[in-house]
């Protein structure tokens, strides 16, 4: 349909999915289990959650973020306070680093944005050391990200078209059996693929659709590039199907899938 998938305004993003993926990247953080004092790549780092979380919740000694937007980039600088993070823009497929110049590599969020995930796995592996970690995480579209499978069902019942843009048909990358295949490919043994379950209760209707209008990825780009009319209609559709609670809340869980490897 010629919606492309822009990531770029670190406070949209943060007021879409941002306050959720900042919750998943300290559980995946938690899960990793690695030890403390390690350096870190965080490729695709986007607002710096991965990063922050990396450095408070595994004591990390140094975390490197890569990202090609120059937006979070400047974004991730001005809101990660450490001396132990450094933020450069770069690509995923093209990691400017040694060979096994880090203890471990990580991605959140990224791979399925990436035209060609494999290279980047391959380039994390690279830089990762023999026997470090190499880990990532993405959404559960097809399934279990429920706040994005509403706003897609709604809007390919409406407009069939919009199917092109759902991440959970576009997207392989968003189940375990392509992740694990992804990173065997890579040349890692031992891979895991764990579910992270995320609990994303909205205060209200206006707390679950204000955040689709601020313009990031494909949700929000197809929202911005209704006219009015049609992007009435879809609100209206997605408010009838959401669940609710007694209060007005909408109850929803964010599922990622986490996937590791050892190098």
């Amino acid at each position: 349909m010629g919606v492309p998938d822009v990531w770029a305004d670190g406070v949209a993003y943060e007021a879409y999915v941002g306050r959720w993926s900042r919750l998943v990247a300290t559980d995946f953080v938690r899960w990793l289990d690695l030890p403390s004092a390690l350096r870190w790549v965080d490729v695709g780092s986007g607002t710096g959650a991965v990063t922050q979380s990396l450095l408070q919740h595994a004591s990390a000694n140094e975390v490197v973020g890569i990202d090609p937007s120059e937006g979070y980039v400047a974004y991730a600088r001005a809101h990660v306070a450490d001396p132990g993070a450094r933020f450069e823009v770069g690509t995923a497929t093209a990691l400017a680093f040694g060979d096994g110049e880090f203890d471990a590599a990580v991605s959140g969020l990224v791979l399925n944005f990436i035209p060609e995930p494999e290279l980047a796995a391959a380039e994390m592996a690279r830089v990762t050391r023999p026997g470090g970690t190499v880990g990532a995480y993405v959404w559960d579209y097809a399934d279990n990200m429920q706040l994005m499978r509403h706003f897609w069902d709604a809007a390919t019942a409406l407009d069939p078209r919009a199917k092109e843009l759902d991440e959970g048909v576009r997207f392989r990358l968003c189940q375990p059996g392509p992740l694990r295949t992804l990173f065997a490919g890579a040349g890692l043994t031992d891979v895991r693929v764990d579910p992270i379950d995320m609990p994303t209760r909205f205060q209200d209707f206006d707390d679950y659709w204000t955040p689709f209008l601020g313009g990031q990825g494909p949700a929000g780009n197809y929202a911005k590039s209704l006219g009015e009319e049609r992007r009435v209609e879809l609100r209206e559709s997605i408010r009838a199907r959401l669940p609710y609670a007694a209060d007005g809340s909408i109850p929803l869980v964010a599922r990622a899938w986490a996937v590791r490897g050892t190098r």
